[in-house]
């Protein structure tokens, strides 16, 4: 059964105990169970189920028991995989079985990379020597020190049921209101994810933009995460601790981010998370701070050939954010500047592959506004749910649904000739030293460099085309390393969302020629055999290079068989590269032309049109042969009528 439901909100907590035997695990369960010191428990428990109302957060609890036997190791790792959280024991009475924790278990618990919290348990409490007293917290702290995974240590005895409940009390808080996010306990800080987070939440409560929050926001605030208001002396008193721990926490406006910021620090010091949980959850944040799939409406595609893009209104919000952010005016957005724009999102969003160095910037290094633009088109192709997450959270405020649309079929667009889209996705193929790279390079306004650095993964470029008339459409390339072809063409869905590709050769090499026709015509048979046809060109690289013999006639002769346009020359250092564009988006833009027919799929279109033409005559003869019977029927009926 899943632990989550649909909305991402925890539905139970699997909690699995384990430790040396004889530490009192099956025990620890049973007391826990029913509230009562077993006279017998077997040395394995089924796993037992606390229910929904035994805990304050109305969450049930299973607690699975584990062997330490090496014969039950298999299944005591395959429980540990599957757990929430994971309690160890350890016995008051055998110290032994304490230094066994960072000997053995915690380190096991590594080695099988589980991520779940850990609680450290000492059972048998009341069987612990007098005379060997032990300062828990001084013995646990060097171990919790190394081992960052433990969320508390608690001691407990069965027999006379002292702190028994508190076990998986523990437990499931540490799953339903984790630590880790919000927290560095090295640091003793909040985490920067959670920083940005409640940054988000402040901002949206400061309706009246002053950069603080009067009585009646806090006020407004509190009820709507925990549905009851603060009274006027609660709000003083809350305001007053602020004002002694930090300076310029609170303003004569209200509370301060700095100090909305200090309110959830404490909280967490004080062990209260739940508190801060419950903010962060009701403003629409799951476990890892970002925001849940069930408040991101992303539209849903029907076909594997339809692909996502920006609105219009999402697009005009866009362009006001940049201007807005364009402090000084130059058109373009510094680094600096360009970071302020995802204080409140999880992290700046295009400081990674595959939206790093992925468009237009300044010889200084700033983003233009087509090369902004072109950077949320790409994420909008790639990862609709995360450009919408991003929109919501830099401050989108329209409706969701709004900001996103689902274009067209590609198969509807080729029979109607024509297409509705705006951002179009190209494939770049070529074998090695055709000069994709340099291509890609170019498009975005890249010098050209003679070193040569083989591209071994999958990269992308995007970038507004002005078309005749002054249209602008924006084209995204991306290149597909020579060895990584054959693992794309393996997915029969793959040119589903490939607008157009290209095909690069270096015209002074005839290998190049010969590699760069070979992919043109697996990725040609791969789109008929999956009727995902894509309109294709070629493109002769380093064309001012001598070229080698018979370039221009065989290239010219496999053009014509494939129907498809010449070649388009292009020189070393791609000078004049803007028309090749220009050319790949007007090929794009036509999607029933320049798609290639091989030998194979000639011969298939023929059948059918035979087919099809064989059908047409039966039904036209069939409905002719109807027509006569018919007519002499009615004859035989008006004579027999005259008579």
């Amino acid at each position: 059964m899943p632990s989550r439901s649909a909305a991402g909100v925890r539905t139970g907590v699997r909690v699995v105990v384990a430790g040396d035997r004889g530490t009192g695990k099956s025990s620890l369960i049973s007391a826990a169970a029913s509230d009562a010191f077993p006279e017998y428990v077997p040395s394995v428990l089924p796993p037992t189920r606390l229910p929904s109302d035994f805990y304050p957060d109305g969450v049930p609890v299973t607690i699975v028991d584990t062997s330490s036997s090496m014969e039950s190791r298999v299944k005591l790792i395959d429980e540990l995989k599957r757990a929430d959280a994971v309690v160890l024991t350890y016995a008051c009475d055998q110290p032994m079985t304490l230094s066994r924790l960072s000997s053995f278990w915690l380190p096991e618990l590594r080695k099988l990379e589980i991520k779940a919290p850990v609680i450290v348990v000492g059972c048998k409490l009341d069987l612990r020597d007098e005379r060997q007293p032990m300062n828990l917290e001084q013995v646990m702290a060097p171990i919790m020190q190394q081992f960052r995974e433990i969320e508390t240590c608690i001691e407990c005895s069965s027999a006379t049921l002292i702190q028994v409940p508190d076990v998986f009390y523990y437990a499931q808080k540490a799953v339903l209101h984790p630590t880790a996010p919000l927290f560095d306990q090295e640091k003793q800080t909040l985490k920067p994810r959670c920083i940005r987070a409640l940054k988000r939440i402040f901002m949206l409560c400061d309706h009246d933009m002053d950069g603080a929050l009067s009585d009646a926001e806090l006020n407004e605030f509190q009820v709507k995460c925990f549905n009851a208001p603060l009274q006027p002396a609660e709000i003083v008193g809350v305001k007053r601790v602020v004002q002694e721990r930090i300076r310029g926490g609170v303003s004569d406006l209200g509370l301060t981010l700095e100090g909305f910021l200090f309110l959830h620090a404490l909280f967490i010091e004080k062990g209260r998370l739940e508190t801060t949980w419950a903010v962060l959850r009701k403003f629409g944040y799951n476990d890892e701070l970002k925001l849940r799939d069930d408040i991101l409406p992303v539209p849903t595609k029907h076909a594997p050939d339809q692909t996502v893009e920006l609105t219009n209104e999402a697009i005009d919000f866009l362009r006001g954010i940049f201007r807005l952010y364009d402090s000084d005016n130059d058109g373009s957005l510094q680094p600096s500047e360009f970071d302020d724009i995802f204080v409140t999102a999880p992290e700046s969003p295009w400081t990674v592959d595959p939206y790093v160095d992925a468009a237009e910037r300044t010889p200084q290094g700033n983003l233009t506004i087509n090369g902004f633009l072109s950077e949320w088109a790409l994420m909008t192709t790639l990862d609709p749910s995360y450009c919408l997450a991003n929109l919501i959270c830099i401050g989108y405020g329209g409706d969701p649904t709004s900001a996103l649309r689902v274009t067209r079929r590609r198969s509807v667009d080729r029979k109607k000739k024509q297409t509705e889209k705006n951002v179009f996705h190209c494939f770049v193929f070529g074998p090695k030293k055709s000069g994709k790279s340099a291509l890609l390079n170019s498009f975005i306004g890249r010098p050209f460099s003679s070193n040569y650095t083989p591209t071994n993964d999958v990269r992308y470029v995007a970038n507004a085309v002005e078309q005749i008339g002054g249209s602008q459409k924006t084209l995204i390339l991306q290149e597909i390393p020579e060895d990584g072809v054959k693992k794309l063409l393996s997915n029969k869905e793959c040119l589903a969302a490939c607008d157009v590709a290209v095909f690069l050769y270096d015209s002074s090499d005839e290998y190049s020629w010969k590699r760069s026709r070979e992919l043109l015509l697996d990725v040609a048979r791969r789109g008929e055999e999956s009727g995902y046809g894509v309109p294709c060109l070629l493109i002769a690289a380093k064309d001012d290079l001598d070229p080698f013999p018979m370039s221009l006639q065989n290239s010219a002769r496999v053009t014509q068989q494939l129907g498809m346009e010449a070649p388009i020359p292009v020189g070393v250092k791609l000078r004049d590269s803007k028309s090749v564009f220009s050319r790949i988006v007007s090929a794009a833009e036509h999607p029933h032309l320049s798609i290639p027919e091989t030998e194979k799929g000639k011969k298939r279109k023929r059948y059918r049109r035979l087919v099809n033409s064989s059908l047409m005559f039966v039904s036209v003869t069939v409905g002719a042969a109807v027509a006569v019977v018919g007519l002499a029927a009615y004859r035989a009926y008006a004579a027999r009528k005259n008579t």
